[in-house]
């Protein structure tokens, strides 16, 4: 089966096309183990597949490194939305992909010989702690609301951009030991689904840092759809203005988002190719191997 490698500001995911094929449901999980695992596989913070939609044009399923499905991606819809505008499987520059956190529209906004920058409407924002989801009164919002977890207090914004994100600001990103507190947070019992776990740092009315611990596949280059929270928390704790372009640095590079006045988020990002190859699929459908380290 051929396969394509891709990244969005180096979180990077194994790409396999089943518009022209297919998969057995049941070995999926155990493929994208496979797959991800750096030292008997290819590599990659987790696989996605280009499928077919009944209410998009497209559908786009993730599946983590550790196997688990996730529910949104905003660097995969990036590199899904290149890839099928650069194979011509679609002629219009904007489309719609399903993904199990709901359908988003794409925008080819920029191209030269191929597709460089992609711009996604993420949709409105999740804030009620019944549709991130977590524990708690359902119909109320989590804005630094305090939380002891492993004995630690923490806190947290939590916000749904399709999945799940707690947020939490601090003086410098790069001073927290993500690797440590990041699997005690995703693990809480206050998330029933688990949690993607972001530190932001606020340098400019327009300008953050960003660090993320992404659930089931741990601390990543990027997360689209973790940016897009960060924004949004920073928003509600007023310490930036809605409706205005915010430059997001994460340590794959840049992402650009608005929170406009219609509740809507965007997001503006480029996408990549790694590589393209082949895999001999009945290799990587036995769970034979160890799962990709560090989850």
């Amino acid at each position: 089966m051929l396969f394509t490698k891709m990244h969005g500001l180096g979180n990077n995911y194994i790409f396999i096309n089943l518009l022209e094929h297919s998969l057995q449901e049941e070995f999926l999980p155990t493929l994208a183990r496979n797959l991800s695992n750096v030292r008997f596989g290819i590599g990659s913070d987790g696989m996605i597949l280009i499928c077919d939609s009944k209410v998009a044009d497209f559908r786009m399923r993730i599946f983590n490194a550790d196997g688990s499905e996730g529910k949104n991606c905003g660097n995969g819809l990036r590199c899904v939305a290149k890839y099928l505008y650069d194979h011509q499987f679609v002629d219009s520059e904007s489309f719609t992909i399903e993904t199990l956190g709901g359908i988003v529209e794409v925008h080819i906004s920029e191209k030269k010989k191929e597709v460089e920058f992609v711009t996604v409407d993420m949709g409105e924002p999740k804030l009620l702690k019944g549709m991130v989801p977590m524990i708690g009164e359902p119909m109320t919002v989590t804005i630094d609301e305090p939380f002891t977890i492993g004995g630690e207090l923490y806190h947290l914004t939590c916000v749904s951009m399709g999945n799940p994100h707690a947020i939490m600001f601090v003086d410098n990103v790069h001073d927290v030991p993500l690797e440590k507190i990041g699997p005690i947070i995703e693990h809480s019992d206050i998330f029933p689904e688990r949690v993607n776990v972001g530190i932001v740092t606020v340098k400019k009315p327009n300008e953050l840092d960003y660090r993320v611990w992404e659930r089931g596949s741990g601390i990543t280059m990027a997360c689209g759809t973790g940016a897009c929270a960060a924004v949004v928390a920073a928003t509600l704790n007023k310490k930036i203005e809605k409706n205005q372009i915010i430059t997001v640095h994460l340590p794959g590079g840049d992402l650009e988002i608005r929170w406009d006045e219609n509740n809507h988020v965007w997001m503006r990002g480029r996408a990549e190719y790694i590589c393209h190859g082949e895999i001999k699929l009945e290799d990587f459908i036995k769970e034979k191997m160890p799962k990709a380290s560090g989850q």
